[in-house]
């Protein structure tokens, strides 16, 4: 969880799956260019940051406009370990179908603060699978919520959310220091949880309803 503006390191593997689909980021970015706060009060991109953050809200979403800092909790693997992350921990807040935690490698999830007063997901129809587009450039990643962080600071997701959007997903030096936008579609829900292939298509639908006018 140590962030810069490294570049992509070399030999990083092609992200698995690119969504590419009717939804375009300029679509949705639209749909969120105003601000209606829903949180009491503004985040920290990073601990010791200026809080100027907001979550904002419509009818259909949540969302804030934020850096991405690397999560690479969850199942150890090759890239996300004791050795290659000085923060890790190898539990994530929701789980697998199977119990287990979620494998950051393989599974493009975001993070969200724990509880607050600043902020409570769960009154907002968020909570562990709900569906995500993460826009970043031109590109659209869809994920699920499936982890938290610390009460005051926002703009995170996994290993493989950051790869699959071209941002160097390296939990030391990786991330980028702005320009993503989480969308989190309410009271929305992809069951297992680590199914990627049903969280592009639901993001998808939502998407598009989203851009449609619901």
């Amino acid at each position: 969880m140590l962030h810069s503006t490294a570049s992509p390191q070399a030999g990083t593997e092609p992200p698995a799956v690119r969504e590419g689909g009717s939804v375009s980021a300029a679509d949705l970015l639209a749909e969120v260019r105003d601000c209606t706060p829903v949180s009491q009060g503004n985040y920290r991109s990073d601990q010791g940051a200026a809080a100027t953050i907001p979550v904002c809200g419509t009818d259909e979403v949540v969302f804030w406009k934020a850096d991405m800092d690397i999560d690479c909790d969850g199942q150890p693997g090759i890239r996300c370990n004791i050795a290659t992350d000085p923060y890790f921990s190898a539990s994530t807040a929701f789980a697998q179908s199977d119990g287990r935690p979620l494998n950051s490698e393989t599974l493009p999830y975001v993070v969200v603060p724990v509880p607050s007063a600043l902020w409570d997901y769960r009154v907002h129809g968020v909570r562990g699978g709900s569906v995500v587009a993460v826009v970043y450039g031109d590109q659209v990643q869809y994920a699920v919520v499936g982890d938290t962080g610390p009460a005051g600071v926002i703009g995170e997701a996994s290993y493989a959310a950051a790869e699959a959007l071209g941002i160097n997903p390296d939990p030391r030096s990786g991330g980028t220091p702005s320009g993503v936008t989480y969308i989190v579609f309410k009271n929305s829900r992809v069951t297992p949880i680590e199914d990627r292939t049903a969280a592009v298509a639901a993001g998808e639908g939502l998407a598009q309803q989203f851009v449609n006018g619901g």
